[in-house]
């Protein structure tokens, strides 16, 4: 079996959550407050999200977010990383 390279595979779990970020900030930029708790509603199982939704997101706040999300997307994909490279026996 193969070890992982902990740091790319973090890099891949960081950047694809900064997407799903991005992503998130799209749908609310161009469907408006409505078109954005029906999107959310339907991808989240029947959750109401109506309540929680809040449109006037200052863009300081998600640039940090999505700073955020990338720092925590790597530390997951960092750890599964380690995590598979500890469990994997190494052929000598």
């Amino acid at each position: 079996m193969y070890q992982l390279n902990v740091k790319k595979l973090g890099f891949a779990f960081g950047l694809t959550a900064a997407f799903l970020y991005l992503g998130c900030m799209i749908v609310m930029a161009t469907s408006g407050k409505e078109g954005t708790i029906t999107f959310f509603n339907s991808l989240l199982h029947g959750l109401d999200t109506r309540n929680i939704i809040r449109m006037d997101v200052p863009l300081l706040e998600a640039f940090f977010g999505i700073i955020q999300t990338f720092i925590l997307g790597w530390l997951i994909g960092a750890c599964i990383g380690v995590f598979y490279n500890i469990q994997i026996k190494v052929k000598k």
